[in-house]
């Protein structure tokens, strides 16, 4: 949540601080928020160090889903397609370097055009 903040957010913020709560007092709140902030932090490791401490192996079974939502909100409907319809093989679909499967190198051999007077492959099954 915080990551998102920019220099000017925080400008805006000191700048509404010295207004609201004046020069003398501003350092005192700013030293409060960022003791609260640690603190808060640091109920939150505990908190979790203590389920994973309780849980033992089980705790990563709970955090499973979690993760498989997390993944959801990467969901790419043409790339679960292409991947479900036309994968062959498994070297058809391999991860790339960043993790993403390399979709747009043709993996199959590309089947060569006809030569004149050649006549089509015919299936007699498939008519």
């Amino acid at each position: 949540m915080l990551e998102n903040i920019g220099w000017g957010e925080i400008l805006v913020l000191v700048v509404a601080g010295l207004f609201i709560l004046g020069p003398e007092r501003l350092p005192q709140a700013a030293a409060w928020l960022g003791r609260t902030v640690r603190q808060i932090r640091e109920y939150a490791t505990g908190a979790h160090d203590q389920l994973r401490n309780e849980f033992g192996p089980e705790f990563d079974q709970l955090r499973k889903p979690l993760e498989d939502l997390r993944e959801l909100r990467n969901f790419d409907p043409k790339r679960a397609v292409t991947r479900h319809l036309l994968d062959d093989g498994p070297d058809y679909a391999t991860p790339s370097s960043n993790g993403y499967a390399d979709y747009d190198k043709p993996r199959r051999p590309t089947q060569q055009p006809l030569q004149p007077g050649e006549r089509p492959p015919f299936d007699p099954d498939a008519t």
